[in-house]
């Protein structure tokens, strides 16, 4: 059966006057003007065929059609209200999905999921692999991190610039390069391919030569001291996003974590 038009916003404003029985305290309660009390429950009159309202040397009295509907129509708003808590409620789970390189989990998010965890100890993480790319339409994703150019299609703010620092281990001599898939240096040129940024970093660490990978992905091994930073830092063309679509992203348990993993 098709659905009636309802108008929301006329219906409201028909409550209002109905409860003040004056267009002026009702225009008050709305943040309005009494003249678009005024309209709006014209419009409805015109629409319902009915009047609502007559002036009386005692003010506004309700119509017996606008007493008939009356009741039914504050039981509405108040289901009205309950679908919304029920909605928010389900959009507030503390259940987050997010998708992520194993590397960047492994190096950077995890450690900052465990931090957020002590704030939020509700919150409950499933963390999958983005290294094959990830398609939201297909998975069950809040959010998801790209080592990218930007957030593509998606809303996303990049965790930090696209910088490149060479690392090495901390007594390291050797001049090896070693390179991963999407790195800048050549790979035509380098002694040792590995699978990713972070086995690369961690090759490094033990002594197998040089990677020059991504600034945020390398900032823990080297405040730790356990690679040394060769040269200065380069400006890059890639940076780690966070991204989602836009319904996802407007949601209050993913603007949460956003702004902890974004704050640094």
């Amino acid at each position: 059966m098709k659905r009636t038009h309802l108008p929301l916003n006329a219906l409201r404003v028909f409550d209002a006057a109905a409860r003040h029985l004056s267009f002026t305290r009702a225009a008050d309660e709305l943040a309005v003007t009494p003249a678009a009390v005024g309209q709006q429950i014209r419009a409805l009159e015109d629409m319902l065929g009915v009047v609502l309202f007559r002036r009386t040397p005692k003010g506004l009295e309700l119509t017996g059609e606008a007493n008939a509907g009356l009741d039914a129509l504050r039981q509405g708003f108040l289901q009205f209200e309950e679908s919304v808590r029920a909605m928010q409620a389900g959009q507030s789970s503390q259940s987050l999905t997010i998708a992520a390189p194993r590397d960047f989990t492994a190096k950077w998010l995890a450690p900052r999921l465990a931090q957020y965890s002590q704030q939020a100890p509700d919150v409950r993480f499933t963390l999958v692999s983005a290294d094959g790319g990830i398609d939201f339409t297909e998975a069950n994703l809040d959010l998801a991190i790209f080592w990218a150019d930007g957030p593509g299609e998606h809303e996303g703010i990049a965790l930090s610039d696209p910088a490149m620092v060479t690392v090495a281990g901390p007594a390291s001599e050797s001049e090896t390069r070693i390179a991963w898939p999407g790195c800048p240096a050549d790979e035509g040129e380098a002694a040792l391919r590995l699978g990713d940024a972070g086995l690369a970093i961690d090759a490094a660490t033990n002594g197998l030569g040089r990677a020059c990978v991504p600034a945020l992905l390398a900032a823990a091994d080297l405040a730790a001291g356990r690679v040394r930073q060769i040269g200065e830092a380069l400006p890059g063309k890639q940076a780690y996003w966070l991204v989602a679509p836009l319904p996802q992203w407007r949601q209050a348990k993913v603007k949460a974590i956003v702004a902890a993993l974004s704050a640094g």
